[in-house]
């Protein structure tokens, strides 16, 4: 009979501290002695027929030709089995993703080459590539929030074990402010929860134009420029993106608001005067400004129109101005008046049963609305603004008084005295 023959060993690798059970495959087998790796007997061996016998490897190093010894003698044919040196771990990038998996993770490290499983706590990568005997990229399966070692395993064993963590998604809770100008700028506090690790934040899409996380509860961002409306605010993290449909998590872009009259359009230095402020997108109004003086208070009736009280200014025109989170209006002018005064009448006196032309002479005259006789109204004629011509009505014998009203107020009195006609 002849010397048996080997042809092959299955698996062909295996780990240096042996205990491996190989398939050796071959013919004449029966009766064998002897199983070898190398020099060293297999720890134990079963021939299950003339053609195959199992054996269980001793610990060796390197590729070692396997050999079985009959009585007809020890086979000679180059068949290998290779101790494969244990993988070892030094890094995974990134070492964070979301719960739902689908992170490409890149694993480095030694021993990489014929990698037959990446674990993720115990759990197959969803997939993995072996790009070099020191990197695999692989792909994180789905896990619970934690941390999970993350493993290789080759023919030389099972690697040591770093950590990847699944992260819980961020949530946004509260926006504050909650509205802005559509130029951007507005420095916006993000509340909510797991947002330590952001690396973006989105308004409707845009980036941020900076942000800085506060901490896992809290990140400011500055609002990037944006068209009027509402968008939704996200905060994106290792552990995924926050949910865009909730109402607390939306940002408001609002229009520039314009205001385009004011009526009246003057008043007095003193202030009191009550304005109306007609106009556009002035809901929300945080301030009312006359030349950067605040009036003294003011009420939003609707998105076109402001009640404000003008405050004490000097004369000439103060550009009023309106103020919401959509920023501040173009100015429009309103004109302070100094209050009028009289200081002459000529004639003073006149015929109470007719009519006599009065030259009333004074200061502030020109924006006079009424000159009042008693409480009589006269027709009269703005001449300068020191002098004013009115038709002294008729009225009953004696003194009375005369005032000339502006939208600065009504003067002080002058006297004027009719005098009643000679009897007969």
């Amino acid at each position: 009979m002849a010397a048996p023959v080997v042809s092959s060993v299955s698996p062909a690798q295996g780990p240096a501290s042996g205990g491996t059970t190989v398939t050796v495959t071959g013919s004449g087998f029966t009766g064998a002695l002897a199983v070898r790796f190398g020099a060293k007997n297999a720890t134990s061996f079963t021939v299950n027929s003339s053609t195959q016998i199992t054996a269980v490897t001793p610990s060796g190093t390197g590729a070692v030709n396997v050999t079985v010894t009959t009585s007809q003698g020890t086979s000679s044919q180059p068949v290998t089995f290779t101790y494969a040196t244990v993988p070892t771990l030094t890094a995974l990038t990134p070492t964070q993703g979301p719960p739902s998996g689908g992170t490409t993770v890149t694993l480095t490290g030694t021993n990489l080459t014929g990698a037959t499983a990446v674990s993720f706590g115990g759990t197959p990568a969803t997939s993995f590539t072996i790009n070099s005997a020191t990197q695999i990229t692989a792909v994180s399966p789905p896990n619970t929030v934690g941390t999970t070692p993350v493993t290789v395993t080759t023919a030389g064993g099972i690697s040591n074990a770093l950590t990847f963590t699944y992260l819980a998604a961020p949530t946004l809770t509260a926006l504050t402010p909650t509205q802005g100008p559509p130029s951007g700028g507005t420095t916006v506090t993000l509340t909510g929860t797991n947002l330590t690790g952001a690396t973006a934040v989105s308004f409707g899409g845009t980036p941020a134009t900076s942000f800085t996380v506060n901490s896992a509860t809290q990140i400011t961002a500055v609002s990037p420029p944006n068209a009027a409306g509402a968008v939704p605010v996200t905060v994106t993290t290792p552990g995924g993106t926050s949910n865009p449909n909730v109402p607390q998590a939306y940002f408001f872009y609002v229009a520039r608001p314009a205001v385009t009259a004011v009526a009246p359009p003057s008043g007095s230095t003193a202030g009191g005067t009550t304005v109306m402020l007609t106009g556009t997108d002035l809901l929300n109004a945080t301030a009312v400004q006359f030349d950067g003086a605040a009036a003294t208070s003011f009420t939003v009736g609707s998105a076109t129109q402001i009640t404000a009280v003008a405050p004490p200014h000097a004369a000439g025109t103060a550009a009023v101005t309106v103020t919401t989170p959509g920023g501040t209006s173009a100015p429009v002018g309103y004109v302070y008046l100094a209050p009028a005064t009289l200081t002459v009448l000529a004639p003073d006196r006149g015929p109470a049963d007719s009519s006599t032309v009065v030259t009333l002479t004074g200061t502030n005259l020109a924006a006079a609305t009424d000159v009042r006789f008693g409480t009589a109204s006269a027709s009269f004629t703005v001449v300068s603004p020191s002098q004013i011509t009115a038709v002294a009505p008729t009225g009953p014998a004696g003194p009375v008084t005369v005032r000339v009203t502006t939208p600065a107020g009504t003067s002080g009195p002058v006297t004027y005295t009719r005098i009643a006609a000679p009897a007969i």
